[in-house]
């Protein structure tokens, strides 16, 4: 596994020092014992955890660079992604990993204290409800979220935990373009600049992918997010 992942990330300019290749190794197989009794990925397989996980996830090197960073949250993180890799290969940052599942928050737990991580907290919370609160509302340099959500809902979710000159960065595939266009109102009420798209191809794989990055221009209105449900009933168009 180790020799796969390390020539992966070098491909996207990455290199990955042994320790981090044990860290990488050491969560695969904490992902796939628990996996048995918990549902947290339908990826299984070494090579596509690496390519359709690990190396997706790395893959915000694209659009941001990440030693300038100080502090991330990921929202919808489920069983990590992006937040551990991201975590794994800078260090520095202070981490938030935020998820509505009190379940997968315990599998987080474990993988935070077995790869012995210091500066992250995983976190159990709707993310509605945890950007009201004050110690994480407009908190963060960095948003990263892979959940799978239209992206107006993504915003009312994310951009309230984003710092007013910081980054939201949403994973997509394929026809982010005409998301991006209709997210257009909710990205300005929510504070949001423009909002730029960067697509690549998954290496290793036959999958387009997008990034799509928006710059916080503006503090969100106090009134957002909306109550816990509304913002996916009702997107802001």
């Amino acid at each position: 596994m180790k020799e796969l992942l390390y020539q992966k990330a070098k491909e996207i300019g990455i290199e990955l020092d042994s320790h981090q290749l044990d860290q990488f190794e050491h969560y695969y197989h904490i992902l796939i014992e628990t996996n048995k009794v918990m549902n947290l990925t339908a990826i299984t397989d070494e090579e596509e955890v690496i390519d359709k996980h690990f190396i997706d996830s790395l893959s915000v090197v694209r659009c941001m660079d990440l030693e300038k960073a100080e502090c991330l949250i990921d929202v919808g993180t489920g069983a990590g992604f992006p937040g551990i890799p991201l975590k794994i290969v800078f260090p520095h940052l202070k981490v938030t990993l935020l998820d509505s599942l009190n379940k997968r928050v315990n599998f987080l737990n474990q993988v935070i204290n077995e790869l012995m991580f210091d500066k992250i907290n995983a976190v159990h919370a709707r993310a509605e409800d945890a950007a009201r609160d004050r110690t994480m509302r407009e908190a963060y340099d960095l948003c990263v979220s892979r959940a799978v959500a239209d992206l107006s809902v993504l915003c009312e979710y994310c951009l309230p935990f984003v710092k007013v000159g910081g980054t939201f960065v949403s994973y997509k595939s394929k026809g982010a373009a005409d998301e991006v266009k209709k997210a257009s109102k909710a990205i300005k009420v929510l504070g949001g600049g423009q909002a730029d798209q960067y697509p690549f191809e998954l290496p290793g794989t036959d999958l387009s992918r997008t990034l799509v990055r928006i710059e916080k221009t503006l503090s969100t209105p106090r009134k957002y997010p909306r109550k816990a449900g509304t913002p996916s009933k009702t997107p802001i168009r």
